[in-house]
């Protein structure tokens, strides 16, 4: 059901979508032209919300929280003396990758398509282009905005926790926090549009509608992690970096940046992204119904 919002919330989510739709640059230009993402999905987090500080202890206690961000984006305004930090919200959106792309990608079992390779890359400099956008729509109506991963306080580092790569900030829990979906085995988003997108989020100081999650775990919406079937991106992992026990992300990196450095060469791009585990599984394009979880045995 679609929460009560305002007629300017609407007008935010309107923008967003028209933008999304309407750009250039969501558009496989090396290829056919044809769209990299379909319609955005939207959703709010309260930004004081105590899963942004759970994340510390879960992440790591770099993993900045809505308000640390804020805080950063007050020294950024050139006129701060009428913000306040309150109320604090997380503007989020889910850009589903197209199903052109999504198909490519299924027949594949060892690298990803040039389709997939080019919403990997393409895709991620448009929703970029999408934060910015939605920042500056923000900016515009007199709030205070700022997307964290395309601010100085981003970076990647080493996690104390899983001695892993990780960063200040992860948008797929800044969409779990809005209600946007739930973790899988392989570490992904499953959103009402599945697993196979990109995301964003900006932080802002607009009463925006938060959006309820209706979920009863952070793995609600995978069949293996709730019904221990399915494991279909076990198998479509091409280099077992994926196991019942989860996902190993140096193995994988391992091999996104050094084995298939020669795709990205062959499909004249600096950055490949894999996607085998994202496509070809119940959970591609939508919530898997649990019906579906002997089916994909």
């Amino acid at each position: 059901m679609q929460e009560s919002i305002s007629d300017t919330q609407r007008d935010l989510y309107a923008a967003v979508e028209a933008f999304v739709r309407e750009s250039p640059a969501n558009r496989l230009e090396h290829i056919d032209g044809s769209l990299i993402f379909d319609a955005p999905l939207f959703g709010v987090a309260d930004g004081d919300d105590p899963l942004f500080t759970e994340y510390k202890t879960i992440i790591g206690p770099y993993h900045l929280t809505p308000r640390e961000v804020m805080e950063y984006a007050l020294t950024e305004a050139p006129d701060t003396t009428h913000q306040t930090m309150q109320p604090l919200r997380v503007f989020t959106w889910v850009l589903p990758v197209a199903e052109p792309t999504r198909r490519s990608n299924r027949r594949q079992d060892v690298a990803p398509s040039e389709r997939w390779a080019h919403t990997r890359y393409f895709g991620e400099k448009f929703n970029d282009a999408v934060r910015a956008f939605a920042v500056r729509w923000l900016r515009e109506a007199g709030l205070l905005a700022l997307a964290p991963i395309a601010s100085p306080l981003f970076k990647t580092l080493m996690s104390d926790v899983d001695h892993a790569p990780s960063s200040t900030w992860s948008e797929r829990h800044a969409l779990y926090a809005a209600g946007q979906g739930t973790f899988s085995l392989n570490d992904g988003l499953i959103t009402p549009r599945g697993i196979a997108h990109r995301c964003g989020a900006v932080v802002t100081n607009w009463p925006l509608t938060i959006t309820p999650r209706r979920y009863a775990t952070r793995t609600s919406n995978c069949l293996y992690l709730q019904a221990g079937r399915c494991g279909r991106c076990i198998k479509r992992c091409p280099v077992g970096a994926i196991s019942t026990e989860g996902h190993d992300k140096l193995k994988c990196a391992e091999y996104v940046y050094g084995t298939l450095k020669p795709y990205s060469d062959a499909y004249h791009i600096s950055a490949i992204g894999c996607g085998l585990c994202q496509t070809g599984v119940p959970c591609e394009s939508r919530i898997p119904p649990h019906k579906d979880a002997k089916q994909a045995t």
